[in-house]
């Protein structure tokens, strides 16, 4: 290769300087748009686990008491509680409302599910904590209910 070919490759209007721009294009999504995705993504795998719970109660009961095997909590405490947690978890992140408590709730739920009831599934709640944590880390984003409450607070203050 020439000198002038090298040069015309690396500059700014050549080919790396296009791939470098290309590699940047991500960096103009909105972090809100991802905080939004990673909302409804977690939901629903929080609201169809409840649903299934409530789907057939006697069956939910039953794997509490004989597959789950949860240490220090009785099956029929536990059951309605992971149901209860499972909705208001899914619902409160769904809409961006106390967001950061709720992930903290769900993140609980994963961290008992891994620990004592499906270890081997580690890259499926490594996923869901994932999600969790950047919700619990960097909040809800602009499109929740916790921005509109923040808002809505800072303007009754002044």
């Amino acid at each position: 290769m020439t000198a002038i070919s090298e040069q015309s490759l690396s500059s700014p209007a050549g080919f790396v300087g296009l791939y470098k721009r290309i590699i940047k294009l991500p960096e103009h999504i909105p972090l809100s748009l991802v905080q939004l995705a990673a909302r409804v993504a977690v939901a629903h795998v929080f609201w169809q686990s409840a649903q299934s719970k409530l789907a057939s109660w006697p069956v939910t009961l039953q794997l509490f008491a004989n597959e789950y095997n949860l240490p220090f909590i009785d099956p029929s405490i536990a059951a309605p509680l992971a149901t209860a947690v499972e909705l208001t978890g899914s619902v409160l992140i769904f809409f961006g409302l106390f967001s950061r408590l709720a992930a903290l709730m769900l993140l609980g739920v994963v961290s008992v599910i891994q620990i004592f009831v499906y270890p081997e599934n580690w890259a499926e709640h490594l996923l869901w904590s994932s999600l969790l944590l950047l919700v619990l880390t960097r909040g809800a984003g602009v499109f929740s209910l916790d921005c509109v409450a923040a808002r809505v607070l800072s303007t009754s203050r002044k």
